[in-house]
């Protein structure tokens, strides 16, 4: 036996330090073996065990590698053990973690814990488990130094009952039992723990490690629900407290104390309120100190426990209380602090997020309730946001940066995405008046002065971020400033565009596109803004965001950019800015078929062709475009529209129905000129309709990449979808595009992100579909939407963020229309064909649907998707409520909703979810869901349309909680 000891302790060795790949290999797979024999029971307890002078046996690899032996044969073997084995067993592991109870490493004790832990969770045939290991410790206790062991085992007794993975044979029922059982323990272990601290806090030297053992214990044991049974307000008095508060104020054990602190808020009603009376410990004794000394780990850590405080119980923060606002400024101390990263400020978002949602509710139901909470809470707001204006701005390397490819930090990357809804609500609490007069302030009110473009560019970031509610409120701003912003940069040369003043460019084509509506009502010198996008078109790093804006101001202003200077301008842009412009006799020569088939045997000339061609025809859509504004129904005297399409539409079905579309960029310029023909002529293209789809979808499955066809088919269908006689036609195009083999293939987020461009267009062409054709032929179209709202289930989880929302944007278009046509009127519908054909499709997609939505709103890419996803949450529940006392109740109502919900929540990751968490969030969420889905059908029965953020105190209440949930889960946590 002995000479297996030998072989197993040098195989241990080779494995971690033989320089041969082959050798560790080889002793690897050895050591695999010989786990799965009856003699490595034996071998592995004796290591722990005897006292082996070999230099081989007696080290701590061995040991280790014993005590994981023991604890993975037990997990998967305990339960064949017979009594007598096991009761050896149990013997040796105690006597295992006397021995190692002060050393080496806490890691073997650990181990050895876990075995001694699981074996006796094994042993349940012998009565109630936890309670014939409580003699064991009291045993380990009452001997010389073995405290440490009896901490250790208390400590991860809890984990291996929640943690599901720990112990695959364990059914729910025996941890559930076996929760109950250790709970019953709770008053034994908090009185070992008390006695534990105060003889740590009794001695001359506080022993930090010490603090953290017992600290690591409690947390596992608040987890467990220790804390539950006793009442709330005994909790304050509770000794436990005193040693945590002590803690706080030792560097080794604060982490854990904070950790401590924040568990108990998220699951003690009566917590925060303790907590927060004593505010002024946390910034006087802690805080305050903490940030003249600049210890971010304390800062830190107490900005997390104050926001949690505040998450948990926003009602005790509108009262104002004198405690209230010192943990305002407290936070407001954290978030300015000028820490190298952003991981502080990002900690408080969510607090102070929820919170201007609380206040914003209240403020809503009565104007005395407004004027006392602004005059509170402005002030506090108003430093907030000069605060993140501070924080949102680039460090000091990256505005240094002059690199061709400048990237944000993750860290500020991240913020921003995390502040965008801050910052609208933000915006509503101070005002359009005080937050926009904010942002003009300093450098963009005088940019002819100094400029620090670090904060114009933040300026420039928060004013797109605050776009949307900015443009709901209706109160234009100064565009002047902008436009010299524009002229600032327009007059720089091409060297300088580089580094940091990229991101500057970017951030203000952003800006231009995202008000291009106030700019072009503003009389905007439209030359110079096209001049500045045509130029940023040329940047990579600035390109999207000008190409967008060009296309905002070309939707909003379209009169405008039809003037001549204007027009040629943007040929120009269109023709991608090229020097050499080939006269339109070159152009329409590659129009004929055989030329262009004689050319692709010469690369070079078929490609200068086709880029000829594509060019000619965006001046064609340009020309169409300059028809359809200027015109607009009246054809003139000549009818000249009417002769343009005669000699238009057979020149473009050539093209269709050549080979050359097999050119993406042609195929697009074709589909644009076809586009902008249809958009001007109206009816007088209604009798190409069938010729103008067949050849869509037919190139669309012939070249399934390019999504230009069903971009083009969208509007088709925006135009004529309301045409009952051509309805059949639309549900065949349709069918075309959603059996085709690109869409079919939509099977995992992973396949969706390859595609991004192609999801938006098939989710644009669905809902275009929904919107525009009339009832019948949506009815008539039931199987078609049980498939495609499945594949926009799927892409929903996508990591592309266009994609993503676009299928959500698909998703909740179907649920609008489908609620629409529920509040009808019976007498409107009398055969409710179209009410059945939603219901039926709800109540088969439903699931399925939840499910995708609860996973999109996991990881780090989640902030951006709450709002969406929220609002389709909410459109399922006021669907399950109107579907309650009908004839669907049957196959559509609050249970089905609540069980699609269940389902969803059981299906996440098992890494990402505390134990426990599914069945205290269900009953919370279904309450906000019921009084979300009464907004929702008070607002519509109103006539009431919502845009922007939700409104009404249960739409308010579902965000926070979906917001809460996203938040919490951005990262996995570390296993234990």
């Amino acid at each position: 036996m002995e000479q297996l000891h030998v072989k197993v302790a040098q195989a241990i060795h080779v494995l971690n330090h033989d320089n041969q790949s082959s050798n560790r290999f080889a002793a690897n797979q050895w050591l695999l073996q010989f786990q799965q024999t009856e003699a490595a029971w034996q071998i592995a307890a004796s290591f722990l065990t005897s006292d082996l002078h070999h230099p081989f046996i007696s080290n701590y690899e061995v040991q280790f590698f014993a005590a994981q032996i023991l604890k993975r044969k037990i997990r998967n073997e305990g339960y064949s053990l017979q009594s007598g084995a096991k009761n050896a067993l149990l013997n040796a592991l105690l006597l295992a973690a006397k021995r190692f109870s002060s050393g080496p490493p806490q890691q073997l004790l650990t181990q050895i814990c876990l075995a001694l832990c699981t074996l006796v969770l094994h042993a349940a045939e012998q009565g109630k488990p936890i309670g014939n290991l409580w003699y064991c410790l009291q045993n380990l206790q009452s001997q010389h130094n073995g405290s440490p062991a009896a901490l250790e085992v208390l400590t991860v007794l809890p984990e291996i009952i929640e943690d599901q993975n720990s112990d695959s044979s364990m059914t729910s029922a025996q941890r559930y039992e076996y929760g109950q059982e250790l709970l019953a323990h709770t008053p034994l272990v908090l009185e070992f723990l008390i006695q534990q601290s105060e003889e740590g806090f009794g001695s001359h030297v506080q022993n930090g490690d010490s603090n953290r053992k017992i600290l690591r214990c409690l947390l596992s044991w608040v987890r467990a629900g220790c804390f539950l049974e006793i009442l709330p307000s005994t909790l304050s008095a509770h000794p436990v407290f005193n040693f945590v508060f002590s803690s706080l104020q030792v560097a080794s054990s604060f982490d854990l104390a904070i950790e401590v602190l924040v568990e108990l808020v998220s699951r003690h009603e009566g917590i925060p309120e303790f907590l927060l009376l004593r505010i002024g410990f946390f910034k006087e004794a802690l805080l305050l100190p903490a940030l003249k000394s600049g210890d971010e780990k304390v800062i830190g850590g107490l900005a997390c426990l104050l926001s949690e405080i505040g998450q948990a119980a926003p009602f005790l923060f509108v009262r104002a209380t004198t405690e209230a606002l010192v943990m305002a400024d407290a936070l407001l101390s954290c978030v300015t602090f000028p820490s190298e990263d952003w991981e502080i400020v990002d900690s408080t978002l969510q607090f102070w997020s929820s919170l201007a949602s609380y206040i914003i509710g209240l403020m809503v139901d009565s104007a005395e309730n407004k004027h006392n909470l602004e005059k509170c809470f402005v002030p506090i707001f108003s430093a907030l946001f000069d605060a993140l204006l501070l924080r949102a701005q680039v460090d000091d390397y990256t505005y240094n940066d002059h690199g061709s490819n400048l990237i944000l930090p993750n860290g500020l990357e991240q913020l921003r995405m995390n502040l965008v809804e801050l910052l609208a609500e933000i915006f509503q609490l101070l005002g359009s008046a005080s937050f926009i007069e904010k942002i003009f302030s300093g450098s963009l009110r005088s940019p002819s002065l100094y400029i620090s473009w670090k904060e114009v560019e933040t300026k420039l970031f928060i004013l797109n971020v605050v776009s949307e509610v900015a443009l709901n409120e209706g109160q234009h701003f100064d565009t002047s400033i902008i436009m010299q912003l524009v002229t600032l940069l327009s007059d720089k040369t091409s060297s300088d565009l580089k580094g940091f003043m990229c991101l500057i460019y970017k951030s203000l084509a952003d800006v231009i596109g995202s008000y291009a509506k106030w700019l072009t009502a503003s009389q905007t010198n439209s030359r110079l803004l096209l001049l500045f996008l045509s130029t940023g078109i040329l940047q990579s790093f600035c390109s999207s965001a000008c190409v967008y804006a060009l296309r905002k101001l070309c939707e909003e202003a379209a009169f405008m950019m039809c003037e001549p200077s204007n027009l040629d301008l943007l040929i120009w842009i269109a023709e991608g800015l090229e020097e050499k412009q080939l006269p339109l006799d070159d152009e329409d020569e590659v129009i004929d078929e055989g030329h262009g088939l004689f050319s692709r045997k010469n690369p070079s000339t078929y490609t200068e062709l086709i880029s000829s061609a594509r060019r000619g025809l965006y001046r064609i859509g340009t020309v169409f475009k300059h028809f359809g504004t200027r015109l607009s129904t009246d054809l003139g005297p000549d009818g000249s529209l009417v002769a343009l399409l005669e000699v238009f539409w057979p020149m473009l079905e050539k093209i269709f129905m050549s080979e050359h579309v097999e050119n993406a960029s042609l195929s697009a310029a074709a589909c644009r000129a076809l586009a902008h023909a249809i958009q001007a002529s109206g009816q007088h293209f209604v009798t190409l309709l069938p010729k103008v789809l067949d050849c869509l979808s037919t190139n669309f499955m012939s070249f399934q990449s390019h999504e230009c066809y069903l971009r083009t088919a969208s509007v088709v269908v925006e135009e004529f979808g309301s045409k009952e006689e051509y309805g059949p036609l639309f549900v065949r195009t349709f069918e075309r595009f959603t059996g085709s083999t690109s869409i079919m293939a939509f099977t995992s987020s992973y396949i969706c992100d390859q595609e991004p461009d192609l999801v938006e267009a098939y989710a644009s062409f669905a809902s275009s579909f929904l919107r525009c054709c009339p009832k019948e032929v949506i009815a008539a179209s039931g199987s078609l939407f049980e498939v495609s709202l499945q594949k926009a289930g799927i892409c929903c989880t996508a990591v592309h963020r266009g994609a993503a929302l676009s299928a959500m944007s698909y998703i909740s278009c179907f649920l609008e229309v489908g609620l629409m046509f529920l509040l009808e009127p019976m007498a409107l519908t009398p055969e409710r064909s179209v009410q059945d054909m939603v219901v039926r499709v709800i109540s088969i997609n439903g699931e399925g649907l939840v499910s995708n939505l609860v996973y999109a709103l996991l990881g780090v890419s989640a902030m951006s998707r709450v709002h969406k996803s929220t609002t389709i949450l909410q459109q399922f529940a006021a669907m399950c409520s109107l579907s309650e006392r009908t004839k669907w109740n049957s196959i559509l109502h609050w249970k089905y909703f609540q069980g699609w919900l269940h389902s969803a929540l059981q299906t996440v990751p098992a890494e990402y979810l505390k134990q426990g968490e599914l069945e205290s969030l269900i009953p919370i969420w279904m309450k906000a869901f019921q009084a979300a889905a009464s907004d929702y059908l008070v607002s519509r029965r109103s006539g009431e349309i919502s845009h922007g953020h939700m409104q009404g105190k249960g739409c308010r209440l579902l965000k926070r909680l979906i917001r809460e949930f996203a938040d919490n889960h951005r990262y996995i946590p570390n296993s234990t």
